[in-house]
C-alpha cells in the first residue's frame, strides 16, 4: 500500500489529490521552509488548483512517477500549494515566472532559494521534450546542477528577481488627478470598444473570458449617455455566452472561459466566482431591459448552484472539475446517437436546435449550443413557440436525467470566504432584479454561516472545510464581505449590516493600508511568511481587492459622512485613472467607480412603517451608483436618515449631499426625479 506524504492531513481537495504521490510533498509551512534552510536545499514550489486540467496531466505524467519523484526528493524540498487557499503566494511567484518567461498559468512550478527567493520557473513541463518545452526531468537536473555548481549566479538571479517584484509593486505613487470629466468616461468607452468583438460578443480573441466588468461599464454608459453601441455590445456579449457552449444548456451555470472566439468549446471547469459575477451582470441587464432571457438564465444558473455547489451549512463550494474519467468535458458532451436513443422521435428537432450532428461540433462529440434563438427557430421551422418550448424542456429534462448517471467531475468542496461573499452579493442583486424571495433568504442564510464560521478572535479566516476554518483572511476576503454586507442592507433595510461593514472597514484600514498611496496590501500586517506584500490592482477573473475596497470606502463615506474616507478614494482613484483610461478591460471595476465619480452618487431613502414593498419596487429598477437606505422606524444614527419622520405611509426621498427634495409617495415619481 502507498504511504502518504505530508499532505495527508490537509483539507484542500487539491492537496489531498497529491497526498499519495511518491513525491515527498509538504504544504507551505514553517517545517518545510526550515528543512530547506537546515539542509541548504532549493525549494520546488508547485502551485495549482483542483479544477485545473493541466495540473492533473502533469501529476499523472510526472508526480506519480517513482523515477521522477526520486529526483525531486533527492535534490529539493517539494512544496505543493492550492492557489485558491494561498493566492498571496501564487501572486508573488506568478510575477516571478512572468518576468522570466513572459507568460504564466497553472500548474506553476517555481524554484526558490532556501530563504524563499525565486530564481527559475515555468508552468507545465512534459515528461519528454515536447512543444519546444524541455522535459521535467531535464529541468530538475539542470536546476540541481546550477544550484551545486553555479551557486553565485543562482543567488544573484534570485536577488534580481525579488528586487523586480518589489519594484513592480510600487504603483500608485503618481500624482493624483482630480479632474474626473465626461470626456474620461468617453475615452474609457472608446478604448473598451476597440477590443470588442462586434460579431461574436466579448472582447479580444480566443481564449475568451466573460469580462463582466466591461459589460457592466457598457450598460451604465448607455444608461447615462444613451449610446446604443454600448448597449448593443453589452447585450450581444451576454446573449452569445448564454447561447454558447460556455453555458451548460442542460444543467445551467457557466464554465470558466471559451477556448474559441464563438463561445462554443469551454474549458469545462465551473468556478463559483465566474457564476457569481455573471449573475450580477445579468441582474443589471434584466433591470435595464426586462428581457426574459436574462431572468431565465439567472434562475437556471441558480438551480445549478443550489443543486451542485451549495453545502448543507449554506456555504458555497469552490468549483467543479473540467475532467471526468480522465477526459476533459466528458461529462458534458454527447454523440448524436446517444441523443436519439434517449429522445426517440423528438431527437431530430432537439438536435437541430442545439447543433447536434453526426460528425460533432467538437472533437467528434457535440457540445450543446443555440445557433438560432428560440423565437426565430420557431418561425423558421413553422412550430408554435409554446409547443417548441415544451418539446425542448422535455428533451433537456431527459438528457439531464441521463447525464446524472455518468461519472461526475470532481467537486472542490472547500468553502472560500471571498468567493462566498461574492456569491452573496450575487444573491442580493438577483433578488433585487427578479424579486424572488428565495434568493434573499439564501443570502441571509449564507451571511449567517460566514459570520458564524469564518470570524476568529483576532481575524477572519480565508478557507473552511470539515469544520475547520484556517489561513488568515486576505484583502479580497474583507473587501468582498464588506460589499456583501452593503448589499444585504439595501435589500433588507437592516442597518446592523452597515455597522458591521464599518467595523470591518476600520480593521482593513488598520491592517492592510499603505498610507502613501491610499491603496491596500493583499496580506495583513501580521503575516510574515512571504517575501513581498503585494498590492493587487488588476481586475482579472476576480475583481481586485483594492478596487472593491475603494468602492466600499466610497459608499460608506456617504453612509457615515466620513470625508477622510472620501478623500482617500479620490486620491487612490486619481493615481490610477490614466491606467484605467488606457487599459480599461484590465481595470473594469475601477472604470465603473470612475464613472460613478463623474456622474455622482444618488442618495435614496425610504421611510415608513411598511416599506418592504416600496423597497422591492425601487430595487427592481436599474439605478446605478446609488446609496439606498430604508427605515420602518426613526433612526438618527445615519446622516441620510437623520430627522426623517416615519409615518404609516411610505415616503421616498431623493437627496444630494444629504439635502433632500420633497418626498414623494410612489416609485414612478422618484424615477422622474432621478
Amino acid at each position: 500500500m502507498k504511504q502518504p506524504n505530508h499532505l495527508a492531513t490537509e483539507t484542500s481537495p487539491y492537496l489531498l489529490q497529491h497526498a499519495y504521490n511518491p513525491v515527498e510533498w509538504f504544504p507551505w509551512s514553517d517545517e518545510a521552509l526550515q528543512k530547506a534552510k537546515d539542509e541548504n536545499r532549493p525549494i520546488l514550489v508547485s502551485i495549482g488548483y483542483s479544477a485545473c486540467h493541466w495540473c492533473h496531466v502533469m501529476e499523472k505524467e510526472s508526480f506519480e512517477s517513482e523515477e521522477t519523484a526520486a529526483i525531486m526528493n533527492e535534490h529539493f524540498v517539494n512544496i505543493k500549494i492550492d492557489r485558491e487557499e494561498r493566492p498571496d503566494i501564487d501572486q508573488v511567484y506568478m510575477d516571478a515566472v512572468q518576468a522570466m518567461t513572459g507568460s504564466g498559468g497553472w500548474p506553476l512550478n517555481v524554484f526558490l532559494t532556501p530563504d524563499g527567493k525565486p530564481f527559475y520557473g515555468g508552468t507545465y513541463y512534459p515528461p519528454q521534450q515536447l512543444y519546444n518545452r524541455p522535459s521535467w526531468t531535464d529541468v530538475l537536473h539542470g536546476v540541481a546542477n546550477a544550484w551545486h555548481n553555479k551557486r553565485e549566479e543562482v543567488l544573484q538571479q534570485a536577488d534580481n528577481l525579488t528586487s523586480y517584484i518589489q519594484q513592480s509593486n510600487s504603483f500608485g505613487q503618481d500624482k493624483a488627478e482630480q479632474n474626473f470629466t465626461h470626456e474620461k468616461a468617453a475615452i474609457i468607452f472608446s478604448n473598451i470598444m476597440k477590443q470588442a468583438d462586434t460579431v461574436e460578443g466579448g472582447f479580444g480573441k480566443a481564449p475568451k473570458f466573460p469580462q463582466t466588468f466591461s459589460i457592466q461599464y457598457l450598460l451604465k454608459y448607455y444608461h447615462f449617455y444613451k449610446d446604443e453601441t454600448a448597449l448593443k455590445q453589452a447585450l450581444l456579449s451576454l446573449d452569445k455566452m448564454i447561447y454558447g457552449g460556455i453555458y451548460d444548456q442542460l444543467g445551467g451555470g457557466f464554465a470558466r472561459y471559451s477556448t474559441d472566439a464563438e463561445w462554443l468549446a469551454p474549458h469545462f471547469e465551473k468556478m463559483l466566482y465566474d457564476n457569481a459575477l455573471l449573475l450580477i451582470t445579468m441582474a443589471e441587464a434584466y433591470q435595464l431591459t426586462k428581457n426574459d432571457l436574462y431572468k431565465q438564465t439567472i434562475n437556471h444558473t441558480m438551480e445549478f448552484i443550489n443543486r451542485e455547489l451549495l453545502s448543507p451549512e449554506n456555504g458555497f463550494y469552490a468549483a467543479l472539475d473540467a475532467d471526468s474519467e480522465g477526459e476533459e468535458g466528458k461529462f458534458y458532451v454527447w454523440s448524436k446517437k446517444e441523443v436519439e436513443d434517449i429522445l426517440g422521435a423528438d431527437a431530430d428537432l432537439f438536435c437541430k436546435f442545439y447543433d447536434i450532428t453526426e460528425s460533432g461540433n467538437w472533437e467528434h462529440q457535440n457540445i450543446l449550443r443555440i445557433k438560432t434563438p428560440v423565437d426565430q427557430f420557431s418561425q423558421l421551422h413553422k412550430i408554435a413557440l409554446p409547443i417548441l418550448n415544451e418539446k425542448l424542456k422535455e428533451g433537456k429534462e431527459k438528457l439531464l436525467k441521463a447525464r446524472a448517471k455518468r461519472l461526475r467531475p470532481g467537486l472542490d468542496d472547500k468553502i472560500l470566504l471571498n468567493w462566498n461573499a461574492l456569491m452573496n452579493t450575487a444573491c442580493c442583486r438577483i433578488y433585487a432584479a427578479t424579486g424572488r424571495e428565495e434568493y434573499k433568504e439564501l443570502a441571509l442564510k449564507n451571511i449567517n454561516f460566514l459570520l458564524g464560521t469564518f470570524e476568529g478572535s483576532e481575524t477572519f479566516f480565508h478557507t473552511y472545510k470539515n469544520g475547520q476554518a484556517k489561513i488568515p483572511a486576505f484583502l479580497d476576503d474583507y473587501a468582498y464581505l464588506i460589499q456583501a454586507l452593503i448589499n444585504l442592507q439595501e435589500i433588507t433595510g437592516d442597518a446592523s449590516y452597515l455597522i458591521k461593514a464599518k467595523e470591518l472597514t476600520e480593521r482593513v484600514l488598520e491592517n492592510f493600508c499603505e498610507e502613501d498611496t491610499g491603496l491596500f496590501y493583499f496580506t495583513g500586517s501580521q503575516q510574515k511568511d512571504i517575501i513581498v506584500r503585494k498590492k493587487e490592482i488588476y481586475d482579472g477573473a476576480l475583481p481586485s481587492g483594492n478596487a472593491v475596497m475603494i468602492s466600499n470606502l466610497y459608499y460608506l463615506s456617504v453612509v457615515f459622512d466620513i470625508q477622510l474616507w472620501h478623500e482617500r478614494c479620490i486620491k487612490a482613484l486619481g493615481a490610477l485613472v490614466k491606467m484605467c483610461e488606457n487599459y480599461p478591460t484590465s481595470f473594469g471595476v475601477w472604470c465603473n467607480l470612475i464613472l460613478e465619480v463623474i456622474r455622482g452618487t444618488r442618495e435614496i431613502v425610504v421611510t415608513g412603517e411598511f416599506v418592504d414593498e416600496v423597497r422591492k419596487e425601487i430595487l427592481a429598477n436599474f439605478i446605478p451608483f446609488k446609496v439606498f437606505q430604508s427605515a420602518s422606524q426613526e433612526n438618527n444614527l445615519f446622516p441620510l436618515l437623520f430627522g426623517k419622520t416615519v409615518t404609516s405611509q411610505p415616503l421616498i426621498f431623493h437627496c444630494k449631499n444629504y439635502s433632500c427634495s420633497e418626498p414623494v409617495n410612489n416609485v414612478d415619481l422618484l424615477l422622474k426625479q432621478l
